[in-house]
C-alpha cells in the first residue's frame, strides 16, 4: 500500500458512519497524542452536540464538537470523518471552525509597588496604602 493509498483510506470512510470522539479530535490535530485526547474526553473537555463525550462516543458528519484547550472553547462542525492522523492542510478540511475571535485582553493599571529593600511601611504609610486600596484602616486590627 503506497502513502497516497493510506491517506485515501484515512480520508474516505464510506463504510463507517461514525468515528470515536478521541480518535477524531486527535486526527484533526487538536491534541498531540491520542492518549491526551482520551484524557480530555474523560475530563469533560470534549463535547459532541452539547453533551460531554466519552472517548468512545461516536462523532458523525454534521456534529458540533466543542473542544476546550487552554481554557478556551474551539467550536468545530464535522465535515469529514478521519480515523488516522493526517497532515494539517488535510485535517483542516475535515472540520469547519466556528470559534469566535478572542477578545483582546484589557490591560488593567497596576498598583504602585514599594521599592525592594525599603523595609516595612511605617504606620502612616500603611494607612495611606489602605486608603489607596479602599480598605477600612481598622479592619482586622485591635
Amino acid at each position: 500500500m503506497s502513502a497516497s493509498d493510506k491517506e485515501d483510506a484515512a480520508l474516505n470512510l464510506d463504510k463507517v458512519s461514525f468515528v470515536r470522539a478521541d480518535i477524531w479530535v486527535w486526527a484533526v490535530r487538536k491534541y498531540k497524542t491520542r492518549s491526551a485526547a482520551a484524557k480530555a474526553c474523560k475530563a469533560g473537555h470534549v463535547k459532541v452536540n452539547g453533551k460531554s463525550a466519552k472517548a468512545s462516543s461516536p462523532v458523525r458528519i454534521g456534529d458540533n464538537v466543542v473542544v476546550r484547550i487552554g481554557g478556551f472553547d474551539h467550536i468545530l462542525t464535522v465535515k469529514q470523518l478521519l480515523s488516522r492522523r493526517v497532515s494539517y492542510p488535510q485535517a483542516r478540511l475535515a472540520y469547519e471552525d466556528l470559534t469566535p475571535e478572542r477578545l483582546p485582553k484589557l490591560s488593567l493599571p497596576t498598583l504602585p509597588r514599594r521599592e525592594v529593600g525599603s523595609g516595612r511601611p511605617t504606620k502612616k504609610e500603611r494607612r495611606q496604602l489602605d486608603q489607596l486600596r479602599g480598605r477600612n484602616p481598622n479592619q482586622g486590627r485591635r
